[in-house]
């Protein structure tokens, strides 16, 4: 048994804590942009588009995530691309984080009244213009706190990714287990590290969402 300071292994894990920073960014970042251009499809009014949006969400959100990562990194081996770790966990992370957001940002957008729709066209505003000029700036202040809270989900969620062997918080942790048979230990570290990125994230949430309550 290799032997371990208690600051050996916080350092290790530290270390594969900016893994999993760098793929809860890539995946939020990835879902947001995927996540806009799904929401400006909902939003259209064309059905075949509609449909398409529909199907993309049940599709990820009623399947489990580890088995997205599985199909993407195994999948692709399958079908002769050579992926890695990394980019088969940053896709299948982009993929469900995008599917949540637009689904999160649909209901934001519904809360509106739909007479700003009607009013809107009747002062002779398009689409777009009535997206971007009358029901975004309201739809952005009430969709802020939720999707700042689903970021969250985000970062456990790449907790996963060490099932097809990329080395983030979780896989050390798993691997420093095995050097040292301290799991009790070990794993509470991993839960504090865990505890000190989700818990910003959720107060952040929480003043939002108290914020835009009491300004409206």
């Amino acid at each position: 048994m290799i032997e371990f300071t208690n600051w050996d292994i916080l350092r290790n894990l530290l270390l594969a804590a900016r893994w999993t920073i760098a793929l809860s960014l890539t995946a939020f970042i990835g879902g947001t942009i995927v996540g806009l251009l799904l929401t400006a499809m909902r939003l259209s009014g064309r059905r075949p588009l509609q449909w398409l949006v529909r199907g993309y969400v049940e599709l990820f959100q009623g399947t489990p995530l580890l088995m997205q990562l599985f199909l993407v990194f195994f999948g692709l081996s399958l079908l002769g691309f050579d992926i890695s770790a990394w980019a088969a966990a940053a896709f299948a992370l982009t993929f469900f984080t995008s599917a949540f957001l637009t689904e999160i940002w649909r209901g934001c957008i519904d809360t509106l009244p739909r007479g700003q729709w009607e009013a809107s066209r009747c002062l002779g505003l398009n689409f777009k213009q009535t997206l971007s000029r009358v029901i975004l700036p309201q739809a952005v202040r009430v969709a802020l706190a939720p999707t700042v809270g689903f970021s969250v989900q985000v970062v456990k969620g790449t907790a996963l990714a060490s099932i097809i062997g990329f080395v983030e918080l979780t896989k050390a942790g798993t691997m420093l287990n095995n050097a040292t048979f301290e799991p009790f230990k070990i794993f509470a570290m991993v839960a504090l590290i865990y505890f000190a990125l989700c818990y910003p994230l959720s107060l952040a949430s929480q003043r939002l969402e108290k914020k835009f309550n009491g300004s409206r």
